[in-house]
């Protein structure tokens, strides 16, 4: 169990970091959402093939066309690459700083619960690394592998494969994406139910942190459901920077774990500490209020 004097000095350094991260917090939230505007609002000019188009040559008898109906589509996405490489470095810039609050969250976490998931953190560093990288990569390697389709002379259905999805490049990029998704996916949840464990997040903002890993995970959803994660870091932005609406949630300043009473009201809280913060300067550490266990209290069982 650390020492009031290390509480003290933990705290004053978690304050120091949150504010250092505020502002990139309000700013990775929406950076996130104009990315994912710049993406969707390209992608929507696109040429549409439709069912029937994309039947047409085989309902005519020919199994592998000279050129494939999807082929204005992939000229399309080659002659907007400069879009698309933005939209996935502002998404890239706006998991950085996804990643650093997490980090921060799970930091604090494990201060007031030694023995939380470990895995949480490696796993939110691996993960957020890896969807940086395939965020700005992904855009790029669909922009060159286009562009040789574009100015090529195959525009079969294999080169449109080839160009979107199946060509080494497309692969490795793929692959890398998907196991940074899984990890990042794991490490958040965890770190959100960490935090939400020792009282660092409220309740819904736990729930909340949860939902919006799954959604950072699922590719090609759209703009709108973006705005969720967006949230969501727009509103750390305001924890850390200790602005919080009702206050800031007490195992902040306390240093120690002060877990949430359980849902059901005053009868399910009883005989759960009450967290007091009357008298507690900046950084100090509120003291728990316990139970009356006066004469008063023991008349009121008796006529019960």
């Amino acid at each position: 169990m650390p020492s009031t004097a290390e509480i003290s000095e933990r705290v004053a350094e978690e304050t120091e970091r949150r504010n250092r991260l505020a502002v990139p917090a309000f700013g990775g939230g929406f950076l996130y959402l104009l990315s994912a505007i710049i993406i969707a609002s390209t992608l929507n000019g696109a040429p549409n093939v439709g069912l029937l188009q994309g039947l047409a040559p085989a309902l005519s008898g020919v199994a592998n066309p000279a050129m494939s109906p999807r082929t204005p589509w992939v000229k399309f996405v080659s002659h907007h690459a400069f879009a698309l490489i933005a939209g996935g470095v502002l998404s890239a810039i706006a998991l950085s700083v996804l990643t650093l609050i997490l980090l921060t969250l799970g930091d604090a976490t494990k201060f007031r619960r030694p023995q939380s998931w470990r895995a949480a953190r490696p796993l939110v560093i691996a993960g957020g690394i890896g969807l940086v990288l395939t965020s700005v990569g992904h855009e790029v390697v669909t922009a060159i592998e286009t562009h040789k389709f574009a100015v090529g002379a195959d525009h079969t259905n294999h080169a449109v494969e080839q160009a979107l999805l199946t060509s080494t490049a497309n692969a490795v990029v793929g692959y890398i994406e998907l196991i940074a998704g899984f990890a990042l996916v794991a490490g958040m949840i965890g770190t959100a139910v960490n935090a939400l464990r020792v009282g660092l997040l409220p309740r819904w903002m736990g729930i909340l942190g949860i939902f919006t890993a799954l959604l950072i995970f699922i590719p090609d959803i759209s703009a709108e459901l973006q705005v969720i994660p967006a949230f969501w870091m727009v509103m750390m932005g305001i924890l850390l920077l200790g602005r919080w609406p009702n206050g800031d949630p007490p195992a902040w300043a306390a240093g120690v774990a002060m877990p949430w009473p359980p849902r059901g009201g005053a009868r399910a809280g009883a005989g759960q500490p009450v967290v007091s913060t009357a008298g507690a300067g900046a950084g100090g550490v509120p003291a728990p209020v316990l139970p009356s266990t006066d004469g008063s209290s023991r008349k009121r069982r008796r006529k019960r």
